[in-house]
């Protein structure tokens, strides 16, 4: 680990001065701290925002849901509004890492962490990420859990985050404050594609907080649900996931919120499985003939051809839980 600052700030005041001259912020520190370690993020101040007053979980004026950035992930997923309305939400959380990194983890941090790709973490791999314009080792090396969906010729890593995938499928937006003021961002443009420009992979700009997540009113009734596989039960990121949420009354789908996760290089939004749900009734046939369209757009790498069927029967396989079978 190379020598760095250390600044405790107490107001978001303080936070934001900080990160105008470069500092970078840090909260559970889950993500950064291992990067750090294994000398991938070199940063040179550490700014720690974990005393801003940015943990509570509120309903909004319309209706929806404001999870501030640092409420743990322990937290926001047993909180009683996140269980009981959008519960692909809670699932999601409680399906990523291990209890102890729920406990410190935050959703500010668990959106904004990097790929686990293995050529990214390893620092005499080239990878385009890390270090841009030294190539993407993925790219011809080992690639099976890597991107099907969203890669360039410059990057085809992965996004890690569960909750992301379950924030984009309900079309989340991500409220942020900065030296210019405040703004707020679809969360479908926070995260970026890598393009030709793989390093960057958010929206932010310099000195820029997240301060909260919010996800807006959705019609009632609605359901939804999380779906991960992966390669084993506990503590392992998604080969494939799926968000679905479903508003159906009168026995017809009246909107289907889809997003899946572990297949893209950002949470991936799956608007054509959306649109052939609308205005149909549930039914087995329905779900199958749906998911079928989850992985257009493909392109596959050498090894992980397998996803696009995967990732099919995993939508349907949601689609089937939440929205019944009849």
């Amino acid at each position: 680990m190379y020598p760095f600052t250390f600044t405790k700030v107490s107001d978001t005041r303080e936070a934001l001065n900080a990160g105008r001259r470069g500092g970078r912020y840090i909260a559970g520190g889950t993500t950064l701290v291992d990067l750090m370690r294994e000398t991938v993020e070199r940063p040179e101040s550490l700014v720690d925002i974990s005393d801003l007053p940015l943990r509570e979980v509120t309903v909004t004026e319309r209706g929806g849901l404001r999870i501030g950035a640092l409420v743990r992930m322990a937290e926001a997923a047993a909180h009683t509004k996140v269980r009981t309305t959008y519960p692909v939400v809670s699932e999601a959380l409680e399906l990523s890492a291990s209890a102890q990194l729920r406990n410190m983890a935050t959703i500010g941090g668990n959106i904004m962490q990097r790929t686990r790709c293995t050529y990214f973490r390893d620092v005499t791999a080239a990878c385009n990420k890390r270090e841009p314009g030294s190539g993407c080792a993925a790219r011809e090396g080992y690639n099976r859990t890597h991107a099907i969906l969203g890669t360039s010729d410059a990057c085809v890593a992965t996004h890690p985050s569960d909750a992301a995938v379950a924030f984009a499928a309900l079309e989340a937006t991500v409220n942020l404050m900065g030296p210019d003021g405040e703004r707020s961002l679809p969360f479908a443009d926070f995260l970026l594609r890598p393009g030709s420009t793989p390093d960057r992979e958010q929206a932010l700009r310099r000195g820029e907080l997240i301060t909260s997540v919010e996800i807006p009113a959705h019609p009632r009734p609605l359901k939804s649900g999380y779906l991960k596989v992966r390669d084993r039960q506990s503590y392992e990121f998604a080969l494939t996931s799926a968000a679905v949420a479903l508003h159906i009354r009168g026995g017809v789908i009246r909107e289907a919120k889809i997003a899946t996760g572990g297949v893209g290089t950002v949470p991936w939004k799956l608007p054509t499985v959306e649109q052939h749900l609308v205005g149909e009734r549930p039914s087995a046939r329905l779900w199958a003939q749906a998911a079928e369209r989850a992985a257009d757009g493909a392109r596959p790498l050498a090894h992980n051809r397998f996803k696009i069927a995967l990732l099919k029967r995993t939508v349907e396989r949601q689609l089937r839980t939440v929205g019944g079978t009849k």
